[in-house]
């Protein structure tokens, strides 16, 4: 877009009212101007918009210029410039509004909401956590019952006993099966819930952050605000040199040539300072949402690993009630029965130590989440 005043036809000296902003291709708006067309062939929305300011100023330029004709403005025709000014500055304001809708509305509730999640989240992970090592506790216990058993039978045995006298042993046999599941039922209700809070967090952040990287690569539509302040400022200045020439004052001209340079000049620093800043708020908020990302996608995968060795602890323990159960019930399998418990109390021994190292490392690693989530809100925040 550009446009260029002219001498009128009567003119017949060298004070005739000179241009007041050169408007052409090496013009002081000239990058701008080429940034402007650029944006348009890409954008079908910018598009429109500059047809619509096209058609309002030529059709304001072609008004004056009959006024310019006669040497005298109409009512009129001042009437068609204000008009369209208020037109075009109502066009810049629908697209700047459209834009706000999509970049700013319910930014910040959604995210501290996801936040709030999270924190909660990780409170529940590590109140499971507790509740594991509570429950390897009693795994504990129960391990040193079945130990003693093993003890009590070698005694027996450097004493000659057979069959239905080994008493010791097999009252220790009884007493390991009374132990009872070291994993409760509110144990595992409470693996349950925290899991799938893990899980639908988990994907809820994954379409918050779907949504981020959208508007990330996006960001034409900023950039198209941009465009449309700069073109419509453009056009005022282009409007009111029109003014300027065809009533004829050059004090006019200097003045408006001074006051409305300044804008547009600025107009490019504020758009740049604008699209900056909300690159850098949806960057801000992608690195907390990626940051309790991972932080619940770990928690996900410790709490998946412990399952595993749980099921695994588990069999065990009912293996050797099994065989408890065999010995009670035919006591001249005592020894058979011992002898296949001690091929199982190493395994069980190595399982109840993995899964303490795993509720240990899960635990650590909800508390550092909740350090980096925290870190990040307050980078993001400043």
């Amino acid at each position: 877009m550009g446009g260029q005043s002219s001498k009128g036809s009567n003119s017949n000296s060298n004070n005739d009212v000179p241009i007041p902003i050169k408007m052409g291709a090496h013009s002081l708006y000239a990058a701008d101007l080429r940034s402007y067309e650029a944006a348009c062939d890409e954008d079908p929305n910018l598009q429109s918009f500059d047809a619509t300011i096209q058609e309002r100023t030529n059709r304001v330029i072609s008004s004056l210029a009959q006024g310019i004709e006669v040497r005298s403005i109409s009512l009129d025709s001042l009437g068609e410039v204000t008009g369209s000014l208020l037109d075009m500055n109502q066009e810049v304001v629908k697209m700047i509004l459209e834009c706000k809708q999509d970049i700013w509305n319910k930014k910040d509730r959604d995210l501290f909401s996801l936040v709030e999640d999270f924190f909660e989240n990780s409170l529940q992970t590590l109140e499971f956590c507790n509740a594991l090592e509570k429950c390897l506790k009693r795994a504990r216990e129960k391990l040193v019952v079945v130990k003693s058993v093993m003890t009590c039978f070698e005694e027996e045995v450097q004493n000659g006993v057979e069959g239905s006298t080994y008493v010791k042993t097999l009252k220790g046999l009884k007493d390991f099966k009374e132990t009872g599941d070291p994993f409760s039922e509110e144990f595992y209700s409470l693996f349950q819930s925290v899991y799938a809070q893990q899980a639908s967090m988990l994907k809820k952040l994954l379409i918050r952050k779907q949504k981020l990287d959208k508007k990330l690569k996006s960001l034409k539509t900023l950039k198209r605000v941009s465009s449309a302040i700069f073109v419509a400022a453009f056009v005022a200045v282009l409007i009111f040199s029109v003014v300027a020439a065809a009533i004829a004052a050059p004090p006019v001209i200097m003045a408006l040539a001074g006051a409305l340079a300044v804008p547009i000049g600025s107009v490019g620093k504020w758009c740049n300072s604008l699209f900056k800043k909300y690159e850098t708020a949806i960057k801000g908020q992608g690195e907390v949402i990626s940051s309790m990302q991972i932080g619940t996608y770990i928690s996900l995968v410790d709490m998946n690993n412990i399952r595993v060795r749980i099921e695994q602890l588990e069999i065990k323990i009912e293996s050797m009630l099994q065989i408890a159960d065999f010995a009670l019930g035919n006591e001249d399998a005592v020894k058979l029965a011992i002898d296949e418990i001690k091929k199982k109390i190493e395994i069980f021994a190595e399982i109840i130590e993995t899964l303490s190292v795993q509720a240990d490392q899960c635990s650590r690693q909800t508390r550092k989440a909740r350090t980096v989530v925290v870190q990040k809100i307050i980078k993001y925040s400043s």
